[in-house]
């Protein structure tokens, strides 16, 4: 423990300050150079913690730190806000983006990195802090809650109305291979549904047309273990940027399945 505060304390050091904080905003840099010794103590007892704490305890402490500021300049981009409260009704998602529906969706951004982190842990932090520092990444909280919003609504589909959906859009393979293989393997390795004999079609019937059962906490879960932050939050992007990049026909996905299959 001493050897890493030794080592922390060091980073202030001439030579090594400069690189760091010079990757700071012009601000942040400004403030950090005028602290005196005993307000850098505070900062590097900060830190020492923040690298020692897991992504759990991360997430909480960032969450309680951060994200009151983040909810009110989000709350702020009124235009954003209402662009994808309108493009949750036109997918018939039934969510508010209230004050606290955003604060609970920026502590789950920060949760998702972190399990993204059990793949790539250099970059959990980063993410957070980007997300802090970054206009841009705060934009793309919106984002984030759009694209989670529909692959939950996924999620929830039985695979009929997967083969519906992915059949409308214009690159189906892909659309396929992104989203609806890895939710139906979600699906099969949680038992949430599982599939039968193929060759029977009473068999492939009930399976087929099974609409999962997954309570609110569980399906949260299940999206976080399946897709990364990053993908999440380009889904949300790309039909903020061009809606008609996800095809969809509420009617026909959604339409009576046991009809659809004696068709």
């Amino acid at each position: 423990m001493p050897e890493q505060i030794s080592q922390m304390m060091a980073m202030f050091d001439l030579g090594e300050a400069e690189s760091i904080l010079d990757k700071l905003p012009p601000e942040a840099k400004k403030w950090a150079e005028s602290l005196p010794w005993s307000q850098r103590r505070y900062v590097l007892s900060l830190c020492h913690l923040m690298c020692a704490a897991t992504p759990e305890m991360q997430a909480e402490f960032l969450d309680d730190y951060t994200a009151t500021g983040l909810v009110t300049k989000r709350l702020q981009d009124k235009n954003t806000q209402q662009r994808v409260q309108d493009y949750l009704t036109q997918f018939h998602i039934q969510l508010d983006l209230s004050e606290s529906v955003l604060r609970s969706y920026i502590r789950q951004f920060y949760v998702h990195s972190a399990q993204d982190a059990s793949r790539q842990p250099e970059l959990y932090l980063e993410s957070a802090l980007r997300l802090v520092l970054s206009t841009e990444e705060r934009n793309n909280v919106f984002n984030y809650i759009l694209g989670f919003e529909l692959i939950k609504m996924m999620f929830k589909m039985s695979w009929l109305q997967h083969e519906r959906l992915y059949q409308i859009q214009i690159n189906q393979e892909e659309f396929l291979n992104t989203y609806i293989k890895p939710i139906q393997h979600a699906h099969r390795i949680n038992a949430i549904v599982v599939p039968t004999s193929k060759n029977r079609f009473f068999d492939k019937r009930n399976y087929f047309v099974q609409k999962p059962v997954v309570s609110d906490k569980k399906l949260i879960q299940l999206v976080i273990a399946t897709f990364t932050t990053d993908l999440v939050t380009h889904f949300g992007f790309t039909i903020i940027r061009h809606l008609n990049s996800l095809v969809f026909d509420y009617e026909y996905i959604f339409e009576d399945e046991q009809e659809g299959v004696f068709k």
